[in-house]
């Protein structure tokens, strides 16, 4: 008897990753058309700057920028993300950070599934920004029952997608046919659905109540609301997506255009307008139109160490508070230029930000330092030892999000209009009872991932006397 091919998680995230990819350029062609964009921009980029090409080298970076996309979803009960938490582990995928919405007067709170060594990262980096709907948000007694029993009646995995999770945890891996069912059944959880399982008379209340609650409350699932791929250029795509017939938002959502970027830049399309069949009160279908889906691009830079992101929240905060950029883009260009004058107080060189200890390093052996090291070793401080060309120090790359940036995303594709404002309560320790385990701490998981290369380049590098 022939035995299964075991599959492993990173495998299985591969896999699920390219299927969700396949399904939104058929549901959204013009993701397609971004895929395109950005992979022919990235291409000229590494053409034309070798020291990136090299720091992407340098990191294993290089090979993962084509599969690189990252999603989002909205889910309605504490059930649900629990479920989906055991879900994403299968896929080696598991919750970093917390994100509290509500400061910007959108009723949900998040975390992002995703892995976490640097080995899953290289093999396959896929991402899903997960969102909670907050109950206390909903200020109409009556609407809140409605939604608490719209919520309880729907089922958004199938039996056989939680068996085979239930599988899963109790082998620790599945085989190879198991997982490709666990692929499609899951791919069915965040596909788009034209049948709402609401009424349009209470859809409308939900919409007026907050556009996000209608989107979360009145269909199946979770649709995946947009993918995301990386551009090493996130300027250079916003140009040219008009000459493709695609509109983007006004401004990119994040620090202003650098020679080195930092943290998290992103851009979009308007959502779709969807035609919707909802249910009427003789159970027949009525016909209506919703928005949510769209597309999103993002340009990633350097993670930032406590001092730095605060640091750049200050400057930040700052600069809105000097321009804040209307939804309709009419102040664009002077959003642009005070961010840019701004941040000129956030220092755009390398050796800068490493020596004020405003980012996270991987540091790595060069290639005269693999020859020092095969030839006996080297000594000394780390400092020395860069200076001296054995070592060398590239940013950690930021694999995480910014909830001002993915609220101006949601505004600028779903509308200010009907907003109500929301008194800020962030809520980690409610949002990890109902994820059913705790969000793994930013900061902590990048100084990890620094403190790990230093430790291996000291492994070469004469552990026995060299210090730090």
């Amino acid at each position: 008897m022939l035995k299964k091919t075991i599959i492993n998680a990173d495998a299985i995230r591969q896999k699920f990753s390219n299927a969700m990819s396949k399904m939104y350029r058929e549901e959204v062609p013009a993701y397609g058309t971004l895929m395109d964009i950005v992979s022919d921009v990235n291409k000229t980029i590494l053409a034309k700057d070798k020291a990136l090409a090299d720091a992407l080298d340098a990191t294993k970076g290089i090979e993962r920028i084509t599969e690189e996309r990252h999603g989002a979803i909205r889910l309605g009960t504490a059930q649900e993300l629990n479920m989906m938490r055991r879900i994403f582990e299968v896929m080696g995928m598991y919750p970093v950070g917390y994100y509290d919405l509500s400061v910007a007067d959108i009723p949900v709170h998040s975390t992002a599934f995703r892995p976490i060594t640097k080995k899953a990262l290289a093999f396959n980096p896929f991402r899903i920004f997960t969102s909670l709907l907050r109950f206390e948000f909903i200020n109409d007694p009556k609407l809140l029952l409605k939604v608490k029993a719209t919520l309880a009646e729907r089922k958004i995995f199938s039996d056989k997608a939680v068996a085979l999770v239930e599988k899963a945890e109790r082998r620790g891996e599945l085989n190879e046919q198991d997982s490709n069912d666990f692929v499609l059944e899951i791919l069915e959880t965040f596909r788009w659905h034209s049948d709402a399982k609401v009424s349009l008379e209470l859809y409308n209340k939900l919409h007026d109540s907050h556009r996000l609650i209608a989107d979360i409350v009145s269909f199946k699932g979770p649709h995946i609301n947009h993918l995301t791929p990386r551009t090493l250029d996130i300027d250079a795509v916003q140009t040219l997506m008009p000459k493709y017939g695609i509109n983007p938002k006004a401004v990119i959502e994040g620090p202003p255009s650098r020679k080195h970027p930092i943290l998290l830049r992103q851009t979009s399309f308007k959502a779709l307008e969807e035609q919707v069949n909802f249910i009427s009160i003789d159970n027949k279908k009525s016909q209506g139109m919703h928005t949510a889906r769209f597309g999103e691009i993002e340009q990633r830079g350097a993670a930032l160490t406590t001092k730095g992101q605060a640091l750049y929240d200050a400057l930040l905060n700052k600069a809105r508070q000097l321009v804040m950029p209307n939804s309709d883009g009419s102040n664009a260009q002077e959003y642009s230029d005070n961010l840019a004058a701004v941040f000129k107080d956030f220092p755009d060189d390398i050796t800068e930000m490493h020596d004020q200890e405003l980012a996270y390093f991987n540091y790595s052996i060069t290639d005269f330092g693999k020859s020092a090291a095969n030839c006996g070793g080297d000594e000394g401080q780390l400092s020395d030892l860069i200076e001296r060309g054995l070592v060398r120090y590239d940013p950690i790359i930021y694999e995480d999000f910014l909830p001002v940036s993915a609220a101006g995303i949601f505004e600028s594709n779903l509308g200010e209009g009907n907003k109500q404002k929301i008194i800020t309560r962030s809520n980690r320790v409610e949002f990890e009872d109902d994820l059913g385990g705790k969000t793994l701490n930013l900061f902590d998981h990048y100084a990890m991932l620094e403190a790990e290369s230093i430790k291996n380049c000291i492994s070469i590098l004469k552990p026995s006397t060299m210090v730090m």
